[in-house]
């Protein structure tokens, strides 16, 4: 006869640290923001003042929004 004993196991904690997709899918919106801002400053030479700024804006806060994100799920 055997016997069984129900141990209960501690729980397991989540996984601290950010997830590598979202991760991933950040660096490649950023990249393809700076891609982007490259190319209509290089097809459009007058307008790369205004163009180059929003990019770079617009670069910072998907970096921002995406760091928020990993933050908060901690």
């Amino acid at each position: 006869m055997s016997v069984t004993t129900n141990q209960s196991q501690p729980p397991v904690p989540p996984p601290s640290g950010t997830d590598p997709v979202l991760l991933l899918v950040l660096g490649i919106v950023v990249v393809m923001v700076l891609g982007a801002t490259l190319y209509l400053c290089m097809a459009h030479p007058s307008l790369a003042g205004p163009i180059g700024a929003v990019g770079g804006i617009a670069s910072a806060l998907a970096t921002a929004f995406g760091l928020a994100i990993a933050l908060r799920r901690r």
